[in-house]
Parts: C-alpha cells; sequence; structure tokens
C-alpha cells in the first residue's frame, strides 16, 4: 500500500521562511534561484525530534558522547517493525556521518592501492570515499535494462540493476571491497532482495568486505520493498557492514550522528579495531534527535514520504506538459529525481543551463560519473509552488534555446556539488 491516500503530506516552509536557514542549500546561491540541489530537505523538523534535541539544551548536555544505546535500541525496533531486520543493539556502533562511517569501514576492510568496487552513476562522494580509505576506485556501473531513449519506464526499478557479471569479473581482478549504495543515489532504486544475496554471495566467494550505505532506506516508498543488505542472507550478513542514519529521512545531517552495523565476528572486529576517536565524534545533539526519530517520529517519516511521492507525481505531469523531451522514471525511495536532458541537446551538464539561464539550482549530473553526462538531480522535498515554477523556467528555457536553435552547452562541473 502506498502512502498518497488519505494520509496528510507534510507542507514545506514557506520559501521566505526557508531563505533565513544559513545551510549551504539557501545560501551557496543568491535569493533569485531556486536552490534543488542538494539533498536537504524544506519541511519542517519533526515535533519529537525538536523536543530532544531541546532537552539536551536544556540540560546542557552537550558533552562528549557517551553510551549508545539511547540510539541503538530505538534504531533496532524500527529495523525490526520497519523492514523485518533482527538486529542486536550491541552491534551497533556511532560516529559523526555516514561519509565517516564507510571510509572508516573501508580502512579496516581493505589495503593501501586494493580496489573498491562502486557502481556509478552513483553519489559523487563514493568516488572519495574509496581514495580517501586509501583505496583504488573500481567501476562497475549498472546495467541499463531497457534502451537509453526509452520513455515508457515507469520506474527506476524496470530499468536499472547490479551487473552481477562485471561485479564478479572485478573481484576476480583482484577487487577487495564494493561499496554499496542501497537505495541508489541518484536513480532511488531498491536493489532486489535476489540481487543483493548474489552480491553477497560473489563477495563471500572471494572473501571481500561490502560496506552498504542505507542512509536512504527510511525513505523506501514501500518499507516491504526494501532489502537491508544484511538481512539479505547469511553471506551478507558474514561480509557486510551497514552504514546509516536518521538523517535524510528526518532531515538531520546537519546533526552529525550515524551508525556502523555489523553481524559477523569478523565485521564487528573491524568495528571494534577503529580509533575510540571515531566512535568520540559523535554529536549528543544527533545521537539524541535520532533516537527521537526512530522511535517517536516514524508518523512524521510517513507523511514526508506521501508528501514526496506527490512531488514526483506533480514532477512526472509538469514533465509531460512542459517540457516532454526530458526524460524521469520514478524512484522508489527518496526525494530525488534523475533528469534526462540529452533530446535537449543542453550539452553534458545541463546544470550549467539550469543555473545560467533559468535560475535553478540543479546537481550536475556528471558528478555522478560519466554516465551521468547529459543528467541532472532534482530535489524532489519541496513546495508545489516551488516545483512548479522550476519547471516553468526550465521550459521558458527549452523554447527560447528552440527557438534560435542554441548550440549545446559545453562541458564544465557545477559550482556547488553537495
Amino acid at each position: 500500500m502506498g502512502h498518497t491516500g488519505a494520509m496528510d503530506l507534510l507542507r514545506a516552509d514557506p520559501l521566505a521562511q526557508l531563505r533565513q536557514r544559513t545551510s549551504v542549500k539557501w545560501r551557496a546561491y543568491p535569493d533569485d534561484v531556486l536552490p534543488l540541489f542538494v539533498a536537504e530537505m524544506d519541511y519542517p523538523l519533526a515535533e519529537p525530534v525538536k523536543r530532544a534535541m531541546i532537552r539536551v539544551i536544556e540540560n546542557s548536555d552537550v558533552g562528549y558522547i557517551g553510551e549508545v544505546a539511547a540510539l541503538a535500541e530505538p534504531f533496532a525496533a524500527f529495523a525490526d517493525e520497519r523492514w523485518g531486520w533482527m538486529i542486536e543493539p550491541s552491534n551497533i556502533r556511532t560516529t559523526t556521518d555516514v561519509s565517516v562511517a564507510a571510509v572508516e569501514a573501508l580502512r579496516q576492510a581493505i589495503s593501501p592501492g586494493d580496489g573498491v568496487i562502486i557502481m556509478p552513476p552513483v553519489y559523487p562522494p563514493f568516488f572519495e570515499y574509496v581514495t580517501e580509505a586509501g583505496g583504488t576506485v573500481v567501476e562497475v556501473p549498472l546495467l541499463e535494462s531497457g534502451p537509453a531513449d526509452a520513455v515508457d519506464a515507469a520506474s527506476s526499478a524496470q530499468f536499472w540493476s547490479i551487473d552481477l557479471g562485471g561485479v564478479e569479473a572485478a573481484l576476480e581482478a583482484g577487487a577487495r571491497a564494493i561499496l554499496l549504495c542501497n537505495p541508489h543515489n541518484p536513480l532511488g532504486l531498491l536493489h532486489s532482495s535476489a540481487d543483493l544475496e548474489a552480491l553477497a554471495a560473489l563477495a563471500f566467494g572471494f572473501d571481500a568486505v561490502v560496506v552498504s550505505d542505507e542512509i536512504h532506506g527510511p525513505l523506501a516508498y514501500e518499507a516491504a520493498d526494501f532489502t537491508p543488505f544484511l538481512s539479505a542472507s547469511e553471506a551478507a550478513r558474514a561480509v557486510g557492514i551497514t552504514v546509516t542514519s536518521a538523517s535524510k529521512g528526518w532531515n538531520l545531517a546537519g546533526a552529525k550522528c550515524a551508525m556502523q552495523i555489523a553481524q559477523s565476528d569478523r565485521t564487528l572486529a573491524m568495528l571494534d579495531a577503529l580509533p575510540d576517536e571515531v566512535h568520540m565524534r559523535t554529536s549528543q545533539l544527533g545521537l539524541h534527535g535520532s533516537a527521537a526519530a526512530f522511535a517517536e517520529a516514524v508518523p512524521w517519516l510517513d507523511q514526508a514520504i506521501a508528501a514526496i511521492e506527490a512531488s514526483g507525481q506533480l514532477l512526472s505531469e509538469l514533465l509531460a506538459s512542459q517540457l516532454p523531451g526530458v526524460v524521469f522514471r520514478r524512484p522508489q525511495a527518496s526525494y530525488l529525481a534523475w533528469l534526462d536532458f540529452r533530446a535537449l541537446g543542453w550539452g553534458e551538464d545541463p546544470s550549467l543551463v539550469a543555473l545560467e539561464s533559468a535560475k535553478v539550482a540543479l546537481m550536475s549530473g556528471p558528478e555522478f560519473g560519466s554516465q551521468g553526462a547529459g543528467f541532472a538531480r532534482l530535489n524532489l522535498a519541496c513546495s508545489p509552488e516551488v516545483l512548479t515554477e522550476a519547471v516553468g523556467r526550465l521550459a521558458r528555457v527549452a523554447r527560447e534555446r528552440e527557438a534560435r536553435g542554441a548550440a549545446p552547452a559545453r562541458s564544465a562541473s557545477a559550482a556547488v556539488s553537495q
């Protein structure tokens, strides 16, 4: 059952109020630009999260992190209820954010110079995580199961999948780890349980480690369709480390709290080998805010998902009526739309045209790998009015460029790439 029926939708804060925020989304560009690039929501913070953070401040409880059961226990309960994933709270560690969680897990999984498989188009920092951890990036792009110009694929799941043959070849060639994005950013793709089970079997057979970034997992539109990697099989539990957070589901990126989860003696030993400082970087505000999110703010999460799904439907309708050349395959999770501008001839990086000519800030497609040429990522977690205005601006530019026979934009990187 979907979330868009009779459920109340969250409403984004008014634009004037949003522009008072000091996060990068609202400070990177002038006020005449609609910022739809970075993964931050425009919705107000969930009340239970807000109360928990205020309580920390009122208690002057902003010292160094102590025990983590306050977060580990509600997350384990959430994972069991939401996904049927059983975790012992004692198997959960914390750190500052998912980027640190992933890098530190990779440091334990590889030796300097070892190959780490990533699957572009993928969240741009994945390339940097690997090199920061001392590894070498090995690209195994996702498979496209339909023709590149197909416009009738209803969702990401009908178009992209893991290239298991390519992963096997990379492991045979010596790769020692896999950095998995599940759900997959920027596509909103939920990897199938069969693919995850097969991936785990390959990793187990080659004695490789899988670090699974599941930060967008709480935002799966149908919770039953999301398979946490460690729940996929015994092999997955043997080889996997999950890194996750409340930061995307409840819009807490700046609160600086993430989790590392392992369910085998080998992978738990990797986490326990980390320097104490990795754990000590966890924020007290983030830990208690995240605990409240998983324990008390699930209704807010469901309302957010309903609003995001409604935004996706609106975007489909707006593109069909105003920008029919832009291809959008509906995501299964998160609030990110991967838009194919190639038919418009806006060049390798259409976000440049969007920013310069339409005053709409999108995330640069090429930042996600060479497979992102001609694409841009758009943030759906905004008001219907902002989304409508953004598509209207893009459509106006498309009409103007077509009228004057404009040449495709030159390749370049976007100014901001969060």
